[in-house]
C-alpha cells in the first residue's frame, strides 16, 4: 500500500478535518444507492411504475454524489474508502427491511433518509467553511439537489 502519493493543497489538519467529512459523505451516498436498488427491486403496490422508475433517479444521484466526493477526497491526498465493512460501520442512515415493500412505505422511508442525509450534510457544509471552501461548495450544491428531491419525495406523499 503506498503511502501518501499525493500531495494536499490542505494543510495537515485541514485535510484530515474535510477528509473525514469526505469519508463520512461517502459512506452515506453509497449507503443511499445500495438502498434506494433495495427499494427499486421490491417496491409493490399502486404507482409501482413511478415509483420505481423514481428510485433509480435516486440511486444515479447517490452514486455520482459518492464518486464526487470521493475524487474530491483523492484529490486532497484522502485514500477513499468505499467498501463495503466501511459503509455498513460508518453510515448515519437509516437501515430498511429485506422483502416487499408498498408503495406507501417507501416513499415515507425516502422522505426520512433524505431528511437525516440533508441534516448530515449541513452540518458537513458547517464543518468545512473555514479549512476548505472548495469541499464546502461541493457539499452545498449537492444539498441543494438533495433537498430538490426530499421535496418532490415529499409532494408524493401529501
Amino acid at each position: 500500500m503506498a503511502t501518501a502519493p499525493i500531495s494536499s493543497p490542505l494543510p495537515d489538519e485541514a485535510q484530515q478535518a474535510v477528509g473525514a467529512v469526505l469519508q463520512d459523505s461517502l459512506a452515506d451516498f453509497v449507503d443511499l444507492s445500495l438502498t434506494a436498488k433495495q427499494w427499486h427491486w421490491n417496491v409493490v403496490g399502486r404507482n409501482f411504475r413511478e415509483a420505481h422508475l423514481h428510485l433509480d433517479e435516486l440511486v444515479d444521484l447517490a452514486r455520482q454524489y459518492a464518486d464526487e466526493v470521493a475524487e474530491r477526497a483523492a484529490t486532497l491526498g484522502v485514500s477513499p474508502d468505499g467498501r463495503a465493512e466501511t459503509v455498513a460501520k460508518s453510515s448515519g442512515l437509516p437501515t430498511t427491511d429485506e422483502g416487499w415493500h408498498q408503495v406507501d412505505d417507501v416513499n415515507a422511508a425516502v422522505v426520512e433518509t433524505l431528511a437525516q442525509l440533508i441534516a448530515r450534510m449541513r452540518e458537513r457544509i458547517a464543518v468545512t467553511d473555514e479549512p476548505d471552501p472548495v469541499t464546502q461548495d461541493l457539499l452545498i450544491a449537492q444539498t441543494a439537489k438533495l433537498e430538490e428531491a426530499h421535496w418532490m419525495w415529499q409532494a408524493k406523499t401529501a
